[in-house]
């Protein structure tokens, strides 16, 4: 069986439920779900001029999707916020994009609460805003905000480094 090359004595993979969201330099509160992290490279296909039945396939432009965080409706305004900072009904509704795009990082724990991986992600904003979900009287279950973003790339921080088991 393969081992972790940096804690060999682990086989188990890390579990999905003990993360954080970060951005301004402060955890966001009540986050309890975020999207996977997925980059897609679009495949250039070619064939030379003398070889009449073969492709060639190398990598093109690449793109990254879209981030979606979820949350329980509380009092904290951080996700209203940043999504308003691209719309606006004011005035002419003109809008600013001083300050639109943020940097956020997402934290990967382990069952003792010590960070094992972390990923910074580029350049975000707010391209979809969720403040209320579809209510029903008859259901028993948390109101949840949502926001999506759209980025360009992240990639996971090398300086977290797996700790020894405890």
């Amino acid at each position: 069986m393969a081992q972790f090359t940096v804690n060999t004595s682990r086989i188990d993979p890390y579990k999905n439920f003990k993360f954080r969201v970060v951005w301004d330099g402060q955890p966001v509160a009540g986050v309890s779900k975020v999207s996977g992290l997925k980059r897609t490279t679009e495949v250039v296909s070619h064939r030379d001029g003398g070889d009449l039945s073969t492709k060639r396939h190398s990598p093109g432009v690449s793109s990254f999707e879209p981030i979606t965080i979820e949350r329980g409706i509380t009092h904290d305004p951080a996700f209203e916020e940043w999504a308003a900072k691209t719309f606006s009904t004011a005035g002419d509704a003109a809008v600013s994009l001083k300050d639109f795009r943020k940097d956020i990082t997402i934290d990967l724990y382990n069952l003792q609460g010590v960070k094992v991986r972390s990923w910074q992600v580029f350049r975000c904003w707010v391209s979809e805003f969720t403040a209320v979900p579809e209510l029903d009287a008859n259901a028993n279950a948390v109101a949840f905000e949502t926001i999506v973003l759209q980025n360009e790339g992240f990639f996971r921080d090398e300086a977290v480094v797996e700790p020894a088991e405890t």
